[in-house]
């Protein structure tokens, strides 16, 4: 079992010394210090049940492991459980942290708890979801509505203004989701020549976006293409083409390895029908976040929204991003070094 897996297990308020969380830093990383006072954070994975989330948590890790300030961490998990993630806050709060970073499952649901934290003087930074009310520190965050927006134009323009699609929207509800398939529609109604002839979520996860594209091409085998808002859905869908044995159609995607792995094939292959954009959101989101709170405890003023534009991976750059020597569950936009990266997947 190599340590991404072992990072989806659960970690209920498991806390553990951050410079020995995990793997050890070598004798060549710096550390970064801030002062002589230390401090105890908090860190809620949301949700552990795909590789994407589980970088995230890699990457809060790896830049924990750079602040010699950081006496220790305390880890929970929420499993995209709404009042689990209030509960593991308050947990976090009863044992002292001095910050938290968390990714909001609901935004309205998590304001009132986000608001006692900062009420105690505990600095909440949020990575990746926002919240409904500005009760926080910080958030770090990429305009998931530019990621729809980006992902959208480029397939309008792949397909000439004129195509049925596929939409495979991400998880039902989730403020990611939601955000990026509004940027997405925008662009699809102010093209009447795109027609969307189905949408469903698959929830990012690739065995759920097999199974959808092989219904949705049963009932529409003349689609022109699809938009995905990635995760590993791109590669599900990929795969239920090829096995109906369906010429493949420009897809959009995101920066997982399997894609570009596969992409890259595809160009080598000669490939005519498929190409695709990878539309990133990191998961140095995390670190960054991490950075900020730092910043914040250490009595600087930060930047409430930051908000990043999201990187694009085309066939122009694609060799910049994609790994052959790591696994298809690799992330390729992050900020770990390649001896942590390498930490996080040796056996």
């Amino acid at each position: 079992m190599n340590r991404l897996q072992r990072i989806a297990a659960p970690i209920i308020a498991l806390t553990v010394a951050a410079a020995a969380a995990a793997c050890g830093s070598s004798g060549d990383e710096s550390s970064t210090t801030g002062g002589d006072e230390s401090f105890v954070i908090g860190f809620d994975a949301y949700w552990l049940g795909n590789s994407w989330s589980q970088q995230l948590q890699a990457e809060f890790e790896a830049a924990a492991e750079q602040y010699d300030t950081i006496d220790d961490v305390i880890y929970t998990q929420s499993d995209n459980d709404v009042q689990r993630q209030i509960s593991n806050v308050e947990s976090m709060m009863a044992q002292g942290v001095d910050a938290i970073v968390l990714t909001p499952i609901s935004p309205d649901a998590v304001v009132p708890v986000i608001r006692r934290a900062e009420d105690a003087g505990i600095r909440v930074v949020l990575a990746g979801n926002p919240a409904a009310e500005p009760v926080y520190t910080a958030m770090v965050n990429v305009d998931d509505h530019e990621f729809g927006r980006a992902g959208a134009e480029w397939l309008v323009e792949k397909l000439g203004g004129q195509g049925s699609i596929f939409v495979l929207n991400g998880l039902a509800g989730n403020p990611t989701s939601e955000a990026r398939f509004a940027g997405a529609k925008e662009v699809f109604d102010q093209n009447p020549g795109i027609e969307i002839v189905a949408t469903a979520n698959a929830d990012w996860d690739q065995a759920a976006a097999r199974t959808t594209v092989d219904s949705l091409l049963a009932a529409h085998p003349d689609v022109d293409g699809v938009w995905s808002q990635g995760g590993s859905m791109t590669m599900g869908a990929i795969e239920a083409f090829e096995a109906a044995g369906h010429q493949l159609v420009p897809m959009t995607g995101e920066d997982s390895n399997a894609l570009l792995k596969k992409w890259t094939e595809l160009i080598a292959a000669g490939d005519a029908g498929f190409d695709s954009i990878g539309v990133s959101k990191p998961t140095w989101l995390t670190a960054q976040a991490l950075d900020v709170a730092m910043e914040a405890l250490a009595g600087e003023e930060v930047e409430q929204d930051q908000i990043i534009e999201p990187s694009l991976i085309t066939a122009d750059n694609l060799e910049e991003y994609v790994r052959p020597d790591l696994p298809d569950s690799f992330w390729s936009n992050t900020r770990m070094t390649d001896d942590q990266i390498m930490r996080l997947f040796e056996g």
